[in-house]
């Protein structure tokens, strides 16, 4: 197994779209939080109304399983014809500074 890996993913709907890429994601959410290796999957408004994912899984492994799985295949058909453009993902390394509690996800 690998060390932990955050995910950034940035969903900007078309104008109008707003609402339904958040009603597209709220079951996915629910879905994906009982997937093994989830700690975190939780999104975010930006100012400029792009909806912000941030996540965080156990490894690497469990990752790429998600991106396989059911709820992602799901959520995807959700957002079609909802985005300017495809979901800009990025993973991340976890790099802890700090104390604990606050120098990492």
């Amino acid at each position: 197994m690998s060390d932990p890996v955050v995910v950034t993913a940035y969903f900007r709907p078309l104008p109008g779209q707003h609402d339904r890429v958040l009603e597209a994601l709220r079951p996915a959410i629910a879905a994906v939080h009982d997937e093994p290796g989830c700690e975190l999957y939780a999104i975010h408004d930006a100012p400029d109304g792009t909806i912000v994912m941030i996540e965080k899984w156990t490894s690497t492994d469990e990752l790429d399983e998600h991106g396989k799985g059911e709820a992602v295949r799901v959520l995807n058909a959700a957002l079609e014809g909802l985005l300017t453009s495809p979901v800009d993902v990025s993973r991340l390394t976890p790099l802890p500074a700090g104390t604990a509690k606050q120098g990492q996800l």
